[in-house]
């Protein structure tokens, strides 16, 4: 043993052995420390992808206020229509705590974000492991793992911070649980933080009471000294900027705008698609626990905490993709200790007792489960600027557009990034999907029928709209805005599109920067595409206009595409050939395009 009192070391041996059956592998031994840092380099290089999610831009902005003001914004700041009301901020903290990464090393700054989370949140889910008794590599593999499905949910979110505060929640309950120094005490602050850093506060709660009814169910008396610990934490977590709003906002998200029709057009909200997720250890983690705790069960009787949690957790994640990060940190130490015990017999065989062979099966087993996910990662230190308007946002600087604005909401954060606190330049709405009901009512709608983007627009009298160019597939709100000649198209690229009102504060700009030829929407590109075989004057306009686009922005793969078939509908093989390697250049994952350049440069 390792120097625990006996009576509390008997209290929980149904629950944490010792040892497993595999040999004791101390921590120190060459073949140990070189498995771990072979795990410490898969979970980096596993969160080492470049930036694309939308919401990172306002929680910068958000911690960016914070700082300048040195206060926490309880009024709506961020959107133009709802401006000044009552607002609530769960995950203030965490932009807090963000934006001073960003300030000293801007994206260097964020990927430190990225490692210090990653490398911690793990380290203490090994510990973890090792205070359930877990003595061989076992920690070390379940870790690489679950970072395979946690590195998706490592972008920049508040979630990140959460994955340290749950780690440590487990390694406090298990060291309690497993006989060690009872460190409860701190789950007061843990509770106070998670609540001002993000929404899912209520988990941590859950998670005691996990430990709070096992604990009551093996020692037969309540666990009073957690009741307390639970509901002084619960106390405390009311000391928070928003008071009571901030507490009730997940469960009224869950009742209530969970089932708006603006959040079944968001991915991470859609139950987990196993299509997408069989390669990166979704499937060990939501179907392999619970079958190994089952395993377990039958050997050394069944851990009720560990029992609720994978029902919990397995559950949240088949309902919801954002929380399979969150079953992964969760899963870790117990997927360690569960197959050493259950797995460990199997393998134990003289010739897999050396420490080094041991180690070596466990290095092959990391690499390979990491080969499949990182085959598929854009890898690299920096942000992929292709999904941010960024060259539309530089377009409105200089030309002066601004006034009452309409954008897709993910859109909404980068906007904020370049132009907050300009009241006549704040988004339509945010990456929170913030404003009333109707207005988030009227947005979904509107993207696919006309009507409803003319009640929106008859309410609000935009004066410029910004469109996301990489949308669902029943987005139609491109074509609807095109076929209302009162719009006029007078930017676009990859990234974005951007109309201006013909009439009013925005005529000269339509006047001098509207397209004539070339379109936002599909609808017209089928009609113009008819036309160009037929009309030599048309062709020469769509290639001007196609080449201006190129001009303005570097990211215009689609541009360059369309120049490359036009050059090959005439003939000249060499431009078509040169515009597909420029396309590529500016879109390098897509692999349809790929293929065409293969096929071109055959000829």
């Amino acid at each position: 043993m390792s120097g625990r009192e006996p009576a509390r070391t008997k209290r929980t041996t149904t629950t944490t052995p010792p040892a497993g059956p595999w040999p004791a592998l101390p921590l120190s031994h060459p073949a140990s420390l070189a498995v771990a840092a072979v795990a410490t380099f898969c979970v980096l290089y596993s969160v080492t992808f470049l930036i694309h999610e939308p919401d990172f831009w306002q929680h910068l902005t958000v911690g960016r206020e914070i700082w300048r003001t040195h206060a926490v914004p309880t009024t709506q700041l961020w959107t133009w229509p709802t401006h000044g009301a009552p607002d609530v901020n769960s995950s203030w903290g965490f932009r807090a705590i963000l934006y001073p990464f960003w300030a000293a090393a801007g994206v260097w700054g964020l990927f430190a974000w990225r490692w210090i989370v990653a490398l911690t949140a793990f380290a203490l889910l090994v510990a973890t492991a090792r205070r359930m008794g877990v003595r061989g590599l076992a920690p070390y593999v379940a870790t690489v793992i679950a970072a395979l499905a946690w590195r998706e949910r490592s972008q920049i979110r508040p979630e990140t911070f959460v994955a340290i505060l749950l780690a440590l929640e487990l390694w406090i309950l298990e060291t309690r649980r497993g006989g060690g120094r009872d460190h409860s005490p701190w789950l007061i602050a843990i509770a106070w933080v998670w609540a001002n850093c993000h929404i899912s506060y209520h988990l941590g709660f859950a998670i005691l009471g996990a430990y709070g009814l096992d604990a009551w169910i093996r020692e037969r008396r309540p666990p009073w000294k957690l009741i307390g610990i639970g509901t002084i934490g619960l106390g405390a977590s009311f000391v928070n900027p928003f008071g009571w709003r901030a507490l009730w906002w997940p469960f009224d998200f869950a009742l209530h705008q969970r089932h708006e029709p603006i959040y079944v057009t968001i991915g991470e909200l859609e139950p987990l698609r196993w299509r997408e997720n069989l390669w990166n250890g979704a499937p060990l983690l939501v179907l392999g626990w619970p079958l190994l705790l089952i395993a377990r069960a039958r050997k050394s009787g069944v851990d009720f905490a560990e029992a609720i949690l994978a029902a919990l957790f397995a559950t949240l994640a088949l309902m919801s993709v954002r929380f399979l990060g969150l079953l992964a940190i969760v899963a870790t130490p117990f997927l360690a200790r569960d197959a050493e015990e259950v797995l460990g017999p199997l393998l134990r065989r003289p010739a897999l007792a050396a420490p080094w062979t041991r180690a070596a099966i466990a290095i092959v087993v990391c690499v390979a489960v990491c080969v499949p996910v990182w085959r598929s990662m854009h890898l690299g230190v920096g942000i992929e600027w292709r999904y941010y308007p960024v060259r539309a946002a530089d377009f409105m600087h200089e030309h002066g557009v601004r006034g009452r604005g309409y954008n897709t909401f993910s859109q909404g954060g980068y906007l904020l990034w370049r132009f907050f606190p300009e009241r006549d330049r704040l988004p339509f709405m945010d990456i929170h999907q913030a404003g009333t009901s109707d207005i988030r009512r009227l947005y979904t709608f509107s993207l696919e029928k006309p009507e409803y983007w003319n009640e929106l627009d008859a309410k609000f009298r935009f004066e410029w709209a910004l469109l996301a160019r990489l949308t669902f597939a029943a987005d139609r709100l491109p074509d609807i805005i095109e076929a209302d000649s009162s719009w006029a198209l007078v930017f676009q690229d990859d990234a974005a599109m951007l109309f201006v009102r013909r009439e009013g504060p925005m005529r000269a700009i339509a006047e001098r920067f509207g397209y004539r030829v070339v379109p936002a929407g599909n609808r017209k590109l089928a009609v113009l595409s008819q036309e160009l075989g037929r009309d030599r004057e048309l062709r020469a306009a769509f290639r001007r206009e196609l080449e201006r686009t190129t001009h303005e922005s570097p990211y215009t793969a689609q541009a360059h595409t369309m120049l490359a078939n036009l050059a090959r509908a005439e003939g000249r093989i060499e431009d078509a050939r040169a515009e597909l390697r420029l396309a590529l250049a500016a879109d390098p994952r897509d692999e349809e395009l790929r293929k065409q350049v293969a096929a071109i440069e055959r000829r």
